[in-house]
C-alpha cells in the first residue's frame, strides 16, 4: 500500500513538474537583450504622452488669429517640450504655405414657429463646414432627401436653406450653385449607428475651379438632425436665421525637429516622422496628435535612457520630425537632401493613441514593398510581436503571473495588445520617404479601424495611456537596435528576417496552392504561372532584404552569414515549385488536360531584354521632383490638370507607378518588374503600358536602358 501510495505521489510530481516546465512556444523574444528592454519599458510612460495628446489635440477648438500671424501652438507646444527635454538641434524650420479659411462665427438658429439654436461653431467646430463664405440671411428649410438632381427640382430650393442626408459638398454644388438655394444643412451620415453624435471634417468648394459663389454649410449630428428631418417631412414649415463669419488667412509650413546624435556620423540615420497638422483647421486627437505625442515620447525616452548612461549612445543618430502632412514634410525632406543621403530607414507614426478594445482596431505595422526590401520591417514586427504576445494572458501560466510581460500605464486599459502586420499603404508620411526622389525606407505604426476617422469625435478621450506607452516601447526599441547594431546585431536581426522569410513565403505558398487548385482547364496555365511567380517574388524578396542589412555591416561574419540564409530560402523555393509542379500535374490529370508549361509570350520576352537603369536625375531635385520631368516627356505639364489626368489615363493599366519607381534598380528587366508588382497586387499589370512608359522615363532622362 505504501508503495503505491509513493508510486502515485512519483506521478502526480512528475506530471505537475510538466505542467509547470510547459510554456508557450518561443514568441517572448527580441532583438534588444533584456536588460535593456527593461529600461525602455519601465522609462516609457503612456500617461506623459496622453498629456501630451491632451494638451495639442484634447479637442477641437478655433485656431486664433495670432497663430496664423506666428507660431501654431502645436508647434511652439512640441518645440518647448523639446527643450525642456533638453534634446539637441530642437528647432522650428518654416516653409512657405499659402492661404486657408478659417471660422470665425457660425451659428444657425430657428426662429419659426419657435426660437431654438440648431448648430453653433463655438459648440462643435466642425458644424460650419470650411469654405463657407460670409452669411447672414433668414429662409426657409426645405428638405430635399439625399440631395439627388431630381429631390432638388422638385422641391424647388430658391431663395431657401436646404435639408439633406445626402454630401454637404455634392448638394452645395446642385443645389446653391445651380438652383439657387442660399446654403446647406447636412444630417451626419458617418458611422450614425456606431455614434450619432460625432460629425465629419467636410468642406465646400468652388464648382470646377469656376466663378460660382461658394455659400455655406452647416452639420447637424445624426441624432439631432432626426428631429429636425421628422419635422420637415411632416410638413412643418421652419425659418432659421444663418450667420457665418470666415476669412482667409495667409500662414507658414512648420516643421520641428531635434536629434540624438550617434557616436559615427558617417554611419547613417534613422528618422521618426509625424504629421502635427492634417490641414490647419482640422484637429485631431488621434488623427494626429496620437503620432506626434509618440515619437515625442521616443525621443524623451531614448535622450533619457542615454544621457543617464542606462543605454550606450548608439553608433547611428536618431532624428525627429513633426510637421504637416505631407505638406510640411515634402519641403522639409526636399530641402534636406544630404540628410536623406544618409537616412537608412523611417518610422511614421500616425493615428497610434487609440484605445483599440474601444475601437474595434488592432494596432498595424504597415511594411514597405517589394521595391524598398528592408529590414525595417523585420525589426519592427519583432517588438510588435513581443508586446502582443506577452500581453496576452494564457492558461499555461494561469496560477504564476498573468502575462509574461506587463506593459500597461498606471491608468491606461489593461487588455490585450491586438496586432496586425499589414502589406503596404500609402497615405501617410512615409510614401513620402519611399518617394523614388527620396529612397528612404519607410513602415507606418497606425491602428485600424479607426471609428472616429476625420470626425468631430476624434478627442482624447478615445485614447489609451497603456496603447501611448506600448507605442513608445516598440518604436524606441526597433530604432535604437538599428541606431546601435554592431556585427553581432545584424547577424540577429538577418536571423530574424530568415526566420520570417520562412512564415511569409508559407504563406505564398498557400497562395499559389489555392489559384492552382480554383483553376478550371482553360486557365491552368496561366494559373501555373501566377502560381510560381508567387513563390518566386517572394523569395527574391527576402534575399534582397536579407542584403539590405549590409548597410550596416559588411564584416566577413555578416556575409557569410546573409549568404548561407539566402541559400536556405533558395532551398524553400526549389521545394515550393516542385511543389507547384506536381500539384499543377494532378490537377491537369483532374481536368482531363496535358500538364503545361511556363511559357513566355513575345511580349514577355521583349519586356525580358529590357532592363533600366536610374540615373542621378530621380534624386537631383528630391522629393517628387522627377514628375515635372515626366509630365514633359509625356507632353504635358505639372501645371495643367487636364494633362496630369490625360496621362494618369493613359497609363492607368501600370497599376502603381511609384511601386515600379522602386522596383527600377539596373538588375531587373522590365519582365522582373512586372512580375513583382503582379505579385504584390489582385491587379495584373499591363506590359505594352509599362514598356510605353518605361520609354517616357528614358525620355525624362530618369532612366537608361
Amino acid at each position: 500500500m505504501f508503495l503505491k501510495s509513493l508510486q502515485r505521489l512519483c506521478m502526480l510530481l512528475c506530471i505537475s513538474a510538466a505542467a509547470t516546465a510547459q510554456i508557450n512556444p518561443g514568441v517572448y523574444w527580441t532583438l534588444l537583450p533584456e536588460a535593456q528592454m527593461d529600461e525602455i519599458i519601465g522609462e516609457a510612460s503612456g500617461e506623459t504622452a496622453w498629456n501630451t495628446i491632451m494638451e495639442t489635440g484634447g479637442y477641437n477648438k478655433n485656431r486664433q488669429h495670432e497663430e496664423y500671424e506666428g507660431t501654431f501652438y502645436e508647434s511652439q507646444y512640441i518645440y518647448d517640450q523639446l527643450k525642456l527635454y533638453g534634446l539637441p538641434g530642437a528647432s522650428i524650420d518654416p516653409f512657405p504655405g499659402r492661404e486657408v479659411w478659417d471660422g470665425i462665427k457660425g451659428e444657425l438658429w430657428e426662429v419659426s414657429p419657435h426660437r431654438a439654436k440648431l448648430a453653433s461653431y463655438r459648440d462643435m467646430t466642425a458644424m460650419l463646414a470650411s469654405g463657407s463664405e460670409n452669411a447672414d440671411v433668414t429662409a426657409e428649410l426645405v428638405w430635399v432627401g439625399f440631395g439627388s438632381a431630381e429631390e432638388i427640382e422638385r422641391a424647388g430650393v430658391d431663395g431657401k436653406i436646404v435639408v439633406t442626408e445626402g454630401s454637404m459638398s455634392g448638394v452645395h454644388r446642385t443645389a446653391c450653385q445651380e438652383h439657387g438655394a442660399l446654403g446647406v444643412v447636412a444630417i451626419s451620415q458617418s458611422r450614425p449607428h456606431f455614434d450619432p453624435l460625432q460629425i465629419p471634417w467636410s468642406g465646400l468648394r468652388g464648382w470646377r475651379g469656376g466663378d460660382e459663389e461658394t455659400k455655406f454649410g452647416f452639420y447637424l449630428t445624426a441624432r439631432e438632425g432626426q428631429y429636425l428631418k421628422r419635422r420637415l417631412l411632416n410638413g412643418e414649415k421652419i425659418t432659421v436665421h444663418a450667420q457665418v463669419e470666415a476669412r482667409m488667412e495667409p500662414y507658414t509650413l512648420q516643421n520641428v525637429t531635434c536629434h540624438i546624435p550617434g557616436t559615427d556620423p558617417d554611419a547613417g540615420e534613422i528618422i521618426f516622422s509625424a504629421h502635427l497638422f492634417e490641414g490647419i483647421v482640422k484637429q485631431g486627437a488621434n488623427d494626429n496628435k496620437s503620432g506626434s505625442a509618440g515619437i515625442l515620447e521616443v525621443a524623451r525616452v531614448l535622450h533619457t535612457l542615454i544621457e543617464e548612461g542606462r543605454l550606450p549612445r548608439p553608433i547611428r543618430t536618431i532624428r525627429f520630425l513633426w510637421g504637416p502632412e505631407f505638406s510640411g514634410t515634402g519641403p522639409w525632406v526636399q530641402a534636406h537632401k544630404e540628410l536623406m543621403e544618409k537616412t537608412l530607414c523611417n518610422i511614421n507614426m500616425d493615428m497610434v493613441g487609440e484605445w483599440l478594445s474601444k475601437n474595434q482596431a488592432f494596432m498595424c505595422m504597415i511594411r514597405t514593398t517589394y521595391g524598398h526590401a528592408h529590414y525595417i520591417n523585420d525589426v519592427m514586427e519583432n517588438y510588435y510581436r513581443f508586446v502582443g504576445e506577452t500581453s496576452v494572458e494564457r492558461i499555461h501560466n494561469r496560477g504564476r503571473y498573468p502575462t509574461p510581460e506587463r506593459i500597461v500605464a498606471p491608468t491606461g486599459a489593461d487588455e490585450p495588445f491586438y496586432y496586425s502586420i499589414e502589406t503596404h499603404y500609402g497615405a501617410s508620411d512615409h510614401e513620402v520617404f519611399n518617394d523614388w526622389g527620396v529612397g528612404v525606407p519607410g513602415i507606418m505604426m497606425i491602428a485600424w479601424p479607426d471609428q472616429w476617422y476625420h470626425t468631430s469625435g476624434d478627442r482624447v478621450d478615445k485614447a489609451d495611456p497603456t496603447q501611448m506607452k506600448r507605442v513608445a516601447v516598440i518604436g524606441a526599441a526597433g530604432a535604437y537596435t538599428i541606431a546601435n547594431a554592431d556585427d553581432r546585431m545584424v547577424i540577429r536581426i538577418a536571423g530574424e528576417i530568415a526566420a520570417n522569410a520562412t512564415r511569409r513565403m508559407g504563406i505564398q505558398f498557400a497562395l499559389a496552392q489555392k489559384k492552382l487548385d480554383d483553376s478550371e482547364a482553360a486557365g491552368l496555365a496561366d494559373a501555373f504561372k501566377s502560381a510560381v511567380n508567387l513563390v518566386t517574388q517572394a523569395a527574391l524578396a527576402d534575399q534582397a532584404t536579407l542584403e539590405s542589412v549590409f548597410e550596416l555591416s559588411r564584416a566577413k561574419a555578416v556575409t557569410g552569414y546573409v549568404a548561407a540564409m539566402k541559400t536556405s530560402i533558395n532551398g524553400i523555393l526549389k521545394t515550393h515549385t516542385y511543389a507547384l509542379e506536381q500539384l499543377m500535374k494532378t490537377r491537369a490529370g483532374e481536368l482531363g488536360r496535358a500538364p503545361v508549361k511556363i511559357v513566355l509570350t513575345d511580349l514577355e520576352k521583349r519586356a525580358a531584354g529590357i532592363v533600366p537603369k536610374p540615373t542621378p536625375k530621380v534624386t537631383e531635385n528630391g522629393y517628387g521632383g522627377y514628375q515635372e520631368l515626366i509630365m514633359k516627356a509625356a507632353g504635358g505639364d505639372n501645371e495643367n490638370g487636364g494633362n496630369r489626368r490625360r496621362m494618369f489615363s493613359r497609363f492607368r493599366g501600370i497599376g502603381d507607378s511609384s511601386e515600379l519607381h522602386r522596383l527600377i534598380n539596373g538588375t531587373r528587366s522590365l519582365l522582373d518588374i512586372k512580375n513583382a508588382m503582379d505579385a504584390q497586387s489582385e491587379r495584373e499589370t499591363d506590359l505594352e503600358s509599362m514598356i510605353d512608359y518605361i520609354d517616357i522615363l528614358g525620355k525624362a532622362g530618369l532612366v537608361t536602358l
